[in-house]
Protein backbone atom coordinates (compact mmCIF):
# COMPACT_ATOMS: atom_id res chain seq x y z
CA UNK A 1 0.00 0.00 0.00
CA UNK A 2 2.72 2.54 1.11
CA UNK A 3 4.25 1.90 -2.49
CA UNK A 4 1.34 2.03 -4.39
CA UNK A 5 0.67 5.92 -2.51
CA UNK A 6 4.06 6.75 -3.73
CA UNK A 7 3.49 6.27 -7.63
CA UNK A 8 2.32 9.10 -9.87
CA UNK A 9 -1.06 8.50 -10.97
CA UNK A 10 -2.09 8.07 -14.56
CA UNK A 11 -5.50 7.88 -16.23
CA UNK A 12 -4.87 5.91 -19.93
CA UNK A 13 -8.70 6.87 -22.02
CA UNK A 14 -8.19 4.74 -24.87
CA UNK A 15 -9.26 2.26 -27.11
CA UNK A 16 -8.96 -1.83 -25.88
CA UNK A 17 -10.15 -4.72 -27.33
CA UNK A 18 -12.55 -5.71 -28.68
CA UNK A 19 -12.64 -4.78 -31.66
CA UNK A 20 -9.14 -5.78 -32.60
CA UNK A 21 -7.13 -3.02 -34.42
CA UNK A 22 -3.41 -1.44 -34.36
CA UNK A 23 -3.95 1.18 -31.66
CA UNK A 24 -6.35 -0.98 -29.22
CA UNK A 25 -3.89 -3.59 -29.50
CA UNK A 26 -0.94 -0.88 -28.28
CA UNK A 27 -3.34 0.37 -26.25
CA UNK A 28 -3.46 -3.31 -23.95
CA UNK A 29 -0.23 -3.98 -24.52
CA UNK A 30 0.14 -0.59 -22.35
CA UNK A 31 -2.13 -1.87 -19.51
CA UNK A 32 -0.77 -5.73 -19.82
CA UNK A 33 3.07 -4.23 -19.20
CA UNK A 34 4.28 -5.18 -15.44
CA UNK A 35 6.61 -2.31 -16.01
CA UNK A 36 4.43 0.60 -16.66
CA UNK A 37 2.35 -1.19 -13.81
CA UNK A 38 5.08 -1.57 -11.30
CA UNK A 39 6.13 2.49 -12.18
CA UNK A 40 2.71 3.84 -12.10
CA UNK A 41 -0.27 3.42 -10.35
CA UNK A 42 -3.00 3.21 -13.83
CA UNK A 43 -6.63 3.49 -13.87
CA UNK A 44 -8.13 2.49 -17.59
CA UNK A 45 -11.30 4.07 -19.03
CA UNK A 46 -12.35 1.84 -22.48
CA UNK A 47 -13.02 4.76 -25.46
CA UNK A 48 -14.15 2.22 -28.07
CA UNK A 49 -17.59 2.20 -29.07
CA UNK A 50 -17.69 -0.41 -31.45
CA UNK A 51 -17.40 -4.23 -30.60
CA UNK A 52 -17.15 -5.86 -33.89
CA UNK A 53 -14.83 -4.28 -36.86
CA UNK A 54 -18.48 -4.24 -38.64
CA UNK A 55 -19.64 -1.51 -36.13
CA UNK A 56 -16.77 1.02 -36.76
CA UNK A 57 -18.27 3.57 -38.78
CA UNK A 58 -21.84 2.75 -38.05
CA UNK A 59 -24.15 4.64 -35.74
CA UNK A 60 -26.50 3.67 -33.24
CA UNK A 61 -29.09 4.57 -29.78
CA UNK A 62 -26.04 1.28 -27.96
CA UNK A 63 -23.13 3.45 -29.21
CA UNK A 64 -24.35 6.73 -28.11
CA UNK A 65 -24.93 5.34 -24.58
CA UNK A 66 -21.45 3.45 -24.68
CA UNK A 67 -19.66 7.05 -25.44
CA UNK A 68 -22.18 8.56 -22.52
CA UNK A 69 -21.04 5.80 -20.40
CA UNK A 70 -17.23 6.40 -20.96
CA UNK A 71 -17.59 10.13 -20.56
CA UNK A 72 -19.11 9.71 -17.24
CA UNK A 73 -16.48 7.24 -16.02
CA UNK A 74 -14.08 9.80 -17.29
CA UNK A 75 -15.65 12.98 -15.40
CA UNK A 76 -15.80 10.78 -11.98
CA UNK A 77 -12.18 9.16 -12.10
CA UNK A 78 -11.05 12.81 -12.51
CA UNK A 79 -13.51 14.45 -9.79
CA UNK A 80 -12.73 11.32 -7.34
CA UNK A 81 -9.08 10.96 -8.19
CA UNK A 82 -5.73 13.26 -8.38
CA UNK A 83 -4.02 12.37 -11.82
CA UNK A 84 -1.09 13.64 -12.43
CA UNK A 85 -1.04 13.08 -16.19
CA UNK A 86 -3.86 11.97 -18.64
CA UNK A 87 -2.94 9.58 -21.41
CA UNK A 88 -5.48 9.65 -23.83
CA UNK A 89 -5.31 7.45 -27.88
CA UNK A 90 -7.66 9.49 -29.70
CA UNK A 91 -8.58 10.21 -33.48
CA UNK A 92 -7.05 13.31 -35.41
CA UNK A 93 -10.17 14.07 -37.46
CA UNK A 94 -13.65 13.18 -38.76
CA UNK A 95 -16.24 12.13 -36.33
CA UNK A 96 -14.20 10.12 -34.72
CA UNK A 97 -11.74 13.43 -33.28
CA UNK A 98 -15.56 15.04 -32.60
CA UNK A 99 -16.44 11.69 -30.31
CA UNK A 100 -12.79 11.74 -29.01
CA UNK A 101 -12.18 15.83 -28.53
CA UNK A 102 -14.51 16.15 -25.36
CA UNK A 103 -12.31 13.29 -23.10
CA UNK A 104 -9.34 15.64 -23.72
CA UNK A 105 -11.16 19.01 -22.92
CA UNK A 106 -12.46 17.60 -19.77
CA UNK A 107 -9.18 16.65 -18.83
CA UNK A 108 -7.62 19.80 -19.12
CA UNK A 109 -10.74 21.57 -17.58
CA UNK A 110 -9.85 19.59 -14.73
CA UNK A 111 -6.16 20.86 -14.90
CA UNK A 112 -4.11 17.76 -15.51
CA UNK A 113 -1.63 17.31 -17.54
CA UNK A 114 -2.39 15.49 -21.15
CA UNK A 115 -0.28 13.49 -23.71
CA UNK A 116 -1.99 12.19 -26.89
CA UNK A 117 -0.90 9.05 -28.55
CA UNK A 118 -0.95 9.39 -32.25
CA UNK A 119 -1.73 6.56 -33.61
CA UNK A 120 -3.62 7.46 -36.89
CA UNK A 121 -3.20 10.38 -39.30
CA UNK A 122 -5.30 12.67 -41.50
CA UNK A 123 -5.57 16.09 -39.76
CA UNK A 124 -3.67 17.95 -42.53
CA UNK A 125 -7.12 17.33 -44.64
CA UNK A 126 -9.41 18.81 -42.19
CA UNK A 127 -6.93 21.49 -40.71
CA UNK A 128 -8.72 24.45 -42.32
CA UNK A 129 -12.42 23.06 -42.31
CA UNK A 130 -15.14 23.85 -39.49
CA UNK A 131 -15.40 23.09 -36.93
CA UNK A 132 -11.79 21.35 -36.74
CA UNK A 133 -9.54 24.90 -37.37
CA UNK A 134 -11.07 25.88 -34.17
CA UNK A 135 -11.51 22.70 -32.19
CA UNK A 136 -8.22 20.81 -32.73
CA UNK A 137 -5.99 24.30 -31.71
CA UNK A 138 -7.79 23.92 -28.29
CA UNK A 139 -7.67 20.20 -28.03
CA UNK A 140 -3.53 20.31 -29.20
CA UNK A 141 -2.74 23.15 -27.46
CA UNK A 142 -0.09 22.73 -24.79
CA UNK A 143 0.04 18.83 -24.53
CA UNK A 144 2.61 16.40 -25.31
CA UNK A 145 2.64 14.40 -28.45
CA UNK A 146 3.19 10.68 -29.12
CA UNK A 147 3.55 10.22 -32.87
CA UNK A 148 4.85 6.56 -34.03
CA UNK A 149 7.54 7.89 -36.81
CA UNK A 150 8.69 11.79 -37.82
CA UNK A 151 7.61 10.78 -40.82
CA UNK A 152 3.81 11.29 -39.56
CA UNK A 153 5.18 15.06 -38.38
CA UNK A 154 3.73 16.59 -41.04
CA UNK A 155 0.30 15.44 -41.08
CA UNK A 156 0.13 17.73 -38.04
CA UNK A 157 2.99 20.34 -38.43
CA UNK A 158 -0.34 22.72 -39.06
CA UNK A 159 -1.47 22.36 -35.24
CA UNK A 160 1.32 21.04 -33.42
CA UNK A 161 4.73 22.28 -32.81
CA UNK A 162 8.11 20.32 -33.12
CA UNK A 163 9.03 20.43 -29.57
CA UNK A 164 5.67 19.13 -28.35
CA UNK A 165 6.28 15.57 -29.82
CA UNK A 166 7.80 12.51 -28.42
CA UNK A 167 8.54 9.29 -30.58
CA UNK A 168 7.85 5.91 -29.59
CA UNK A 169 7.49 3.36 -32.42
CA UNK A 170 5.50 0.21 -31.54
CA UNK A 171 6.18 -3.19 -30.61
CA UNK A 172 5.34 -6.64 -30.73
CA UNK A 173 5.74 -9.38 -28.03
CA UNK A 174 8.77 -12.03 -29.10
CA UNK A 175 7.37 -15.43 -29.80
CA UNK A 176 9.37 -19.36 -29.15
CA UNK A 177 9.94 -19.72 -32.40
CA UNK A 178 13.27 -21.26 -33.74
CA UNK A 179 14.92 -19.89 -37.17
CA UNK A 180 14.39 -23.42 -38.53
CA UNK A 181 10.00 -22.86 -38.18
CA UNK A 182 10.49 -19.76 -39.93
CA UNK A 183 11.71 -20.85 -42.56
CA UNK A 184 9.25 -22.08 -45.54
CA UNK A 185 9.53 -25.14 -48.38
CA UNK A 186 6.20 -24.66 -50.34
CA UNK A 187 6.24 -26.11 -53.62
CA UNK A 188 4.08 -23.29 -54.50
CA UNK A 189 5.04 -19.71 -52.64
CA UNK A 190 2.58 -18.46 -50.63
CA UNK A 191 1.86 -14.56 -50.35
CA UNK A 192 0.24 -13.42 -46.95
CA UNK A 193 -2.29 -10.70 -47.05
CA UNK A 194 -3.08 -10.25 -43.03
CA UNK A 195 -5.87 -7.21 -42.36
CA UNK A 196 -9.46 -6.52 -42.02
CA UNK A 197 -11.14 -5.84 -45.68
CA UNK A 198 -10.79 -2.34 -45.86
CA UNK A 199 -10.38 -0.83 -49.57
CA UNK A 200 -7.35 1.16 -48.29
CA UNK A 201 -5.24 -1.53 -47.24
CA UNK A 202 -4.94 -2.07 -50.60
CA UNK A 203 -7.34 -5.04 -50.96
CA UNK A 204 -8.29 -4.31 -54.97
CA UNK A 205 -4.75 -3.15 -55.31
CA UNK A 206 -3.41 -6.44 -54.64
CA UNK A 207 -5.92 -8.20 -56.10
CA UNK A 208 -5.00 -6.53 -59.45
CA UNK A 209 -1.05 -7.10 -58.82
CA UNK A 210 -1.75 -10.97 -58.46
CA UNK A 211 -4.25 -10.72 -62.06
CA UNK A 212 -1.06 -9.78 -63.26
CA UNK A 213 1.22 -12.11 -61.82
CA UNK A 214 -1.36 -14.67 -63.58
CA UNK A 215 -0.95 -13.22 -66.74
CA UNK A 216 2.62 -14.21 -66.53
CA UNK A 217 2.78 -17.33 -65.68
CA UNK A 218 3.67 -17.21 -62.56
CA UNK A 219 1.98 -19.50 -59.95
CA UNK A 220 1.12 -18.74 -56.19
CA UNK A 221 -1.30 -18.68 -53.71
CA UNK A 222 -2.34 -15.41 -51.83
CA UNK A 223 -4.23 -16.02 -48.31
CA UNK A 224 -6.09 -13.15 -47.60
CA UNK A 225 -7.02 -13.48 -43.83
CA UNK A 226 -9.16 -10.76 -42.31
CA UNK A 227 -12.45 -9.69 -40.88
CA UNK A 228 -15.06 -8.59 -43.23
CA UNK A 229 -16.22 -5.16 -42.90
CA UNK A 230 -18.86 -2.68 -44.23
CA UNK A 231 -16.74 -2.05 -47.21
CA UNK A 232 -15.77 -5.35 -48.49
CA UNK A 233 -17.76 -8.63 -46.94
CA UNK A 234 -17.09 -12.05 -48.37
CA UNK A 235 -19.71 -11.94 -51.12
CA UNK A 236 -18.60 -8.95 -52.47
CA UNK A 237 -14.60 -10.42 -52.22
CA UNK A 238 -15.02 -13.61 -53.81
CA UNK A 239 -17.42 -11.44 -56.52
CA UNK A 240 -14.01 -9.79 -57.12
CA UNK A 241 -11.65 -12.68 -57.08
CA UNK A 242 -13.49 -14.78 -59.40
CA UNK A 243 -14.47 -11.67 -61.99
CA UNK A 244 -10.48 -11.54 -62.30
CA UNK A 245 -9.90 -15.13 -62.21
CA UNK A 246 -8.40 -15.71 -59.19
CA UNK A 247 -9.99 -18.62 -58.21
CA UNK A 248 -7.22 -20.77 -58.10
CA UNK A 249 -4.58 -18.69 -56.58
CA UNK A 250 -6.28 -16.37 -53.74
CA UNK A 251 -8.57 -17.46 -51.02
CA UNK A 252 -10.38 -15.15 -48.56
CA UNK A 253 -9.31 -17.35 -45.31
CA UNK A 254 -11.33 -15.37 -42.62
CA UNK A 255 -10.44 -14.12 -39.17
CA UNK A 256 -7.71 -15.93 -37.53
CA UNK A 257 -6.13 -15.15 -33.72
CA UNK A 258 -3.71 -16.90 -32.09
CA UNK A 259 -2.28 -20.30 -33.05
CA UNK A 260 -4.57 -20.62 -36.35
CA UNK A 261 -3.24 -16.64 -37.31
CA UNK A 262 0.14 -18.54 -36.58
CA UNK A 263 -0.41 -21.30 -38.80
CA UNK A 264 -0.87 -18.70 -41.83
CA UNK A 265 2.63 -16.67 -41.20
CA UNK A 266 4.72 -19.90 -41.01
CA UNK A 267 3.52 -20.93 -44.16
CA UNK A 268 3.96 -17.69 -45.72
CA UNK A 269 6.61 -16.75 -48.00
CA UNK A 270 6.08 -12.96 -48.64
CA UNK A 271 4.12 -10.82 -46.87
CA UNK A 272 2.46 -8.27 -48.61
CA UNK A 273 0.65 -5.09 -47.24
CA UNK A 274 -0.24 -2.64 -49.84
CA UNK A 275 -1.69 0.04 -48.01
CA UNK A 276 -2.52 3.43 -48.94
CA UNK A 277 -3.85 4.68 -45.76
CA UNK A 278 -2.20 3.68 -42.52
CA UNK A 279 0.47 4.96 -39.81
CA UNK A 280 2.65 2.10 -38.48
CA UNK A 281 1.14 -1.37 -39.56
CA UNK A 282 1.87 -3.70 -36.48
CA UNK A 283 1.12 -6.67 -38.63
CA UNK A 284 4.78 -5.51 -41.33
CA UNK A 285 6.77 -6.03 -37.47
CA UNK A 286 4.92 -9.49 -37.05
CA UNK A 287 6.10 -10.09 -40.33
CA UNK A 288 9.53 -9.07 -39.46
CA UNK A 289 9.27 -10.83 -36.24
CA UNK A 290 8.57 -14.06 -37.95
CA UNK A 291 11.37 -13.66 -40.43
CA UNK A 292 9.08 -12.94 -44.10
CA UNK A 293 10.21 -10.36 -46.49
CA UNK A 294 7.78 -7.69 -46.97
CA UNK A 295 5.57 -5.66 -49.66
CA UNK A 296 4.70 -2.90 -48.58
CA UNK A 297 3.91 1.43 -49.71
CA UNK A 298 5.45 4.25 -48.88
CA UNK A 299 2.48 5.12 -46.43
CA UNK A 300 3.05 6.71 -43.13
CA UNK A 301 6.21 5.47 -41.20
CA UNK A 302 6.24 2.28 -43.14
CA UNK A 303 10.02 3.87 -44.38
CA UNK A 304 10.92 3.48 -40.92
CA UNK A 305 10.13 -0.66 -40.74
CA UNK A 306 10.88 -1.74 -44.48
CA UNK A 307 14.28 -0.59 -45.82
CA UNK A 308 13.90 -1.28 -49.37
CA UNK A 309 16.41 -3.90 -50.87
CA UNK A 310 16.79 -5.02 -47.48
CA UNK A 311 14.09 -6.65 -45.95
CA UNK A 312 11.96 -5.76 -48.35
CA UNK A 313 10.44 -3.33 -50.85
CA UNK A 314 8.77 -0.05 -50.65
CA UNK A 315 6.18 0.08 -53.79
CA UNK A 316 3.98 3.15 -54.95
CA UNK A 317 0.63 3.95 -53.33
CA UNK A 318 -1.97 2.52 -55.00
CA UNK A 319 0.33 1.31 -57.91
CA UNK A 320 -0.60 -1.83 -59.39
CA UNK A 321 2.63 -2.30 -61.47
CA UNK A 322 4.85 -0.91 -58.68
CA UNK A 323 3.33 -4.29 -56.57
CA UNK A 324 3.62 -6.63 -59.16
CA UNK A 325 7.12 -6.24 -60.15
CA UNK A 326 8.14 -6.30 -56.19
CA UNK A 327 5.99 -9.61 -55.94
CA UNK A 328 7.61 -11.18 -59.05
CA UNK A 329 11.35 -10.24 -58.03
CA UNK A 330 10.53 -12.46 -54.74
CA UNK A 331 8.20 -15.22 -56.62
CA UNK A 332 11.24 -15.87 -58.68
CA UNK A 333 14.25 -15.64 -56.05
CA UNK A 334 13.94 -18.23 -52.93
CA UNK A 335 17.12 -17.15 -52.08
CA UNK A 336 16.32 -13.59 -52.00
CA UNK A 337 12.93 -14.49 -49.62
CA UNK A 338 15.25 -15.70 -47.27
CA UNK A 339 17.66 -13.20 -47.09
CA UNK A 340 15.38 -10.34 -46.59
CA UNK A 341 13.62 -12.07 -43.95
CA UNK A 342 16.43 -12.75 -41.69
CA UNK A 343 17.60 -9.30 -42.27
CA UNK A 344 13.82 -8.06 -40.86
CA UNK A 345 14.09 -10.48 -38.06
CA UNK A 346 17.27 -9.07 -37.04
CA UNK A 347 15.69 -5.18 -37.02
CA UNK A 348 12.62 -6.44 -35.40
CA UNK A 349 14.94 -7.73 -32.58
CA UNK A 350 17.02 -4.82 -32.10
CA UNK A 351 13.94 -2.09 -32.73
CA UNK A 352 10.91 -3.27 -32.59
CA UNK A 353 9.74 -5.99 -29.55
CA UNK A 354 7.35 -5.00 -26.84
CA UNK A 355 10.09 -4.75 -24.02
CA UNK A 356 12.14 -1.95 -26.49
CA UNK A 357 8.49 -0.29 -26.59
CA UNK A 358 7.66 -0.71 -22.67
CA UNK A 359 10.99 0.60 -21.85
CA UNK A 360 10.51 3.56 -24.75
CA UNK A 361 6.32 4.84 -23.33
CA UNK A 362 7.97 4.09 -19.44
CA UNK A 363 10.73 6.77 -20.35
CA UNK A 364 8.42 9.14 -21.96
CA UNK A 365 5.85 9.35 -18.87
CA UNK A 366 8.90 9.74 -16.45
CA UNK A 367 10.08 12.60 -19.06
CA UNK A 368 6.97 14.48 -19.14
CA UNK A 369 6.31 13.74 -15.05
CA UNK A 370 9.17 14.86 -13.57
Amino acid sequence: MERNLCKKKILFITPLPPPVHGSAMVSQYIKDSKLIKDSFDCDFVNLSISRKMDEIGKQSIMKIFRFLGSYIRVFLKLLLNRYELCYLAITCHGIGFLKDAPFVLLCKLFGRKVVIHQHNKGMSKCVDKKPYKWLLPLVYKNTKVILLSWHLYEDIAKIVKREQILICPNGIPETTETKESRECNNSVPRLFFLSNLIESKGVYVLLDACKTLKEKGYKFICDFVGGETKEINRAVFESAVKEKGLDEYVVYQGPKYGNEKEEYWKAADVFVQPTYEDCFPLTIVEAMQHGKPVVSTDEGAIPDLVVEGMNGFVCERRNVDSLANALEILLKDKDLRVKMGIEGYNQYINKFTLNAFEKNMNDIFNKILN
